[in-house]
């Protein structure tokens, strides 16, 4: 009983992260919210990772993965942009949910609507096993944490609140986009000329992590995001 649980508490952590994390923001702590959404990602890592090495799969922990991601990485990056359009509009407490603070801060929270939508697609969508089709919801999330840690924690940007809006429209439509990504999870037979990208993006995002901390993670999705394109652009047809 106990081990068959082991991954699904790992994905409560997870979604108590989140929880504590739109607490942290709405509440005047916003530099904890990046890191707590770090700490949801680690734990999501994990309770994969266990489930697989325990041999525990169960239709429950599939539905509480995506659920708990739901809040994790979708409500909160939905806040986070929320906050850095309201600041940007010029409002003095952006973490509280003012009537004339609705638009066009209230595009944010498409990020938590088409991620939810998203996640739900994705437990049916047996195309997505080895690489994913739009952006994941873990991506696009941690692209929020990284652009929140450089606006809020670090102060290396001050983008313009329809600059952020716009972002935060692209960003939930690509979640759903029909834009192949590559991914880590490798299939047998892969060639090494085939990882190009994964390569890129790992090498580029040490210095990246080294300069900015968390703040890296919104050029690297960027940069993901990027690759893909091209990868999709160069690969050669396969035979029908």
């Amino acid at each position: 009983m106990i081990k068959r649980n082991l991954p699904n508490a790992l994905t409560l952590g997870n979604l108590l992260c989140g929880c504590l994390a739109i607490q942290q923001l709405l509440s005047g702590h916003a530099e904890w919210a990046p890191w707590l959404m770090l700490a949801s990602g680690i734990l999501d890592f994990f309770d994969g990772m266990l489930a697989r090495a325990l041999n525990v799969f169960s239709d429950i922990g599939k539905d509480l993965d995506s659920l708990a991601d739901t809040v994790s990485f979708g409500v909160l990056p939905g806040f986070m942009a929320y906050y850095l359009i309201a600041q940007a509009q010029g409002f003095e407490n952006p973490q509280s949910l003012n009537l004339n603070e609705l638009f066009p801060s209230v595009i944010a929270f498409l990020i938590p609507v088409l991620s939810a939508y998203r996640l739900a697609n994705f437990n049916h969508d047996t195309r997505q096993s080895s690489s994913f089709i739009g952006l994941a919801t873990p991506a696009n999330g941690f692209f929020w944490a990284g652009l929140f840690y450089l606006v809020i924690v670090l102060d290396e940007l001050s983008p313009s609140y329809i600059l952020l809006a716009s972002i935060a429209l692209i960003s939930a439509l690509m979640l759903n986009a029909s834009i192949p990504m590559f991914s880590f999870k490798f299939k047998k037979g892969l060639q090494m000329s085939e990882l190009w990208p994964q390569l890129v993006l790992m090498l580029a995002s040490i210095p990246l992590l080294i300069l900015y901390s968390l703040g890296a993670f919104a050029p690297i999705i960027l940069l993901y995001v990027f690759l893909s394109i091209i990868q999709n652009l160069v690969q050669k047809p396969s035979a029908s």
